[in-house]
């Protein structure tokens, strides 16, 4: 099984905390860095703003086998070999109880305390409203905000960041973990991409045009920061250069924390490293593959567990590594639609509709599995054969950017979509 995976994050500022702090990327005294450096850390304040982690699954994955209807036996009956045993007593091999009708996949288990401590919250039957079986178009779709609209030219998330400006924001304010900027990531707004941390390699948008250049950083970097410090793009190279010295392989998680060695968890590590870096970090992006499963998903063992043991030992790590931190965090998942309600004849499950979605954090209501579910009686289901929509996925990220980053306006990040507070699932506390 392979991962793809990316994350992005933006607006870090090169503050006195991140060089001094030991635990993050580096512990550098001041009269080892560069001059603008020194400048930098005497006038940036430590922030203490709310954060974003989105995580996109592609490839579709199963909502139905990870958060299963285990109190409608509808559910079995169109599962009838792939289908997640109901909660036992002391069974590892069966669905984690969350409320006495939706159960966790058992290779999700590592998220059971989370749910029950009111840490992490479940929105079922959600996801994009168009109908679409295109992984292409539908990822399209959510990153772009705009379900059934291919026009669009930028990501949600790039409108979001623009809808609250930052005079003096850093370059590193939205970062993408990997080679390539997302499309949630793309538009105006500046980002960077950034394959590995342990590398330090930095891609950035070419100001004006989107473009995705090797070494555009200067070029950002010189719109983007405090005037006193612009001309300098050379010395921040040196800084980047600074930061590879310090090497990051060495980063030790707290707390007990053990991310999975693969390629999803290593980015979870790494992404968890510089949110402590304390530079400023407010949106980062992770995604990961491998969840388009038609042949042999498999039910409580197979494709799809071993995906969502992966999948749960990273979040539950980034969890205990985070700490406190967590507080100022909100971490989400989505991915372009979910999958068929019936598996078909190989043991797998074909291209489907609604999907669920976790949200994890300190401003989350946890603790509830969210949204109406529309059931899986055969006139219920969407085009008689995928789990019905009740949720739309900007409803869930709108109340997130709203109640949590501080959107004041959420018509120019989800145009035409009426996102009124008062359709808002309510996950996320005021």
């Amino acid at each position: 099984m392979s991962y793809e995976c990316c994350e992005g994050v933006r607006g870090l500022k090169f503050s006195r905390g991140y060089f001094l702090k030991q635990g993050g990327v580096a512990m550098i005294g001041l009269s080892a860095m560069p001059a603008f450096l020194q400048r930098a850390a005497a006038a940036t304040p430590m922030p203490n703003k709310k954060q974003l982690v989105v995580l996109f699954q592609r490839g579709a994955a199963d909502g139905l086998n990870i958060v299963m209807p285990f109190g409608e036996s509808n559910y079995y009956r169109m599962r009838p070999t792939i289908a997640i045993p109901q909660p036992k007593r002391g069974s590892a091999d069966a669905a984690i109880d969350l409320d006495g009708f939706f159960g966790l996949h058992p290779s999700l288990a590592p998220l059971e305390p989370l749910f029950h401590k009111n840490q992490l919250a479940i929105v079922h039957a959600a996801g994009s409203p168009d109908s679409t079986r295109s992984h292409f178009d539908a990822q399209d779709f959510m990153e772009s905000g705009t379900p059934g609209l291919k026009s669009t030219e930028d990501g949600w998330l790039n409108r979001a960041l623009e809808t609250i400006p930052e005079e003096n924001a850093s370059p590193f304010r939205a970062v993408a973990m990997g080679p390539n900027l997302p499309r949630t990531l793309q538009g105006a707004a500046p980002a960077i991409a950034l394959p590995d941390l342990k590398q330090f390699k930095v891609m950035a948008q070419a100001p004006g045009t989107g473009a995705m250049v090797e070494g555009g950083f200067e070029a950002m970097y010189a719109q983007t920061v405090d005037k006193a410090l612009q001309g300098t793009g050379s010395e921040t190279f040196e800084a980047i250069d600074l930061l590879r010295k310090a090497d990051p392989a060495k980063y030790q998680p707290e707390n007990g924390a053990q991310y999975p060695t693969s390629r999803l968890g290593q980015s979870l590590q790494q992404i968890g490293q510089l949110l402590k870096a304390d530079i400023g970090v407010e949106v980062l992006f992770v995604d990961c593959g491998g969840w388009d499963n038609h042949v042999n998903e498999g039910g409580v063992q197979g494709q799809l567990s071993n995906l969502l043991r992966d999948l749960g030992q990273g979040l539950a790590a980034f969890h205990q590594d985070l700490a406190d931190r967590m507080q100022n965090i909100v971490f989400v998942t989505m991915s372009e639609f979910g999958r068929t309600a019936r598996e078909n004849g190989n043991r797998g499950t074909d291209h489907g509709h609604a999907n669920c979605m976790f949200v994890m954090g300190g401003d989350v209501r946890g603790g509830q599995v969210y949204g109406k579910w529309p059931g899986l009686n055969d006139h219920q289901l969407n085009e008689g054969r995928d789990l019905a929509l009740s949720t739309d996925f900007r409803s869930v990220l709108g109340e997130i950017l709203t109640k949590h980053i501080g959107v004041a306006d959420l018509k120019p990040v989800f145009p035409g979509f009426d996102n009124h507070p008062r359709k808002f699932p309510g996950l996320i506390r005021a």
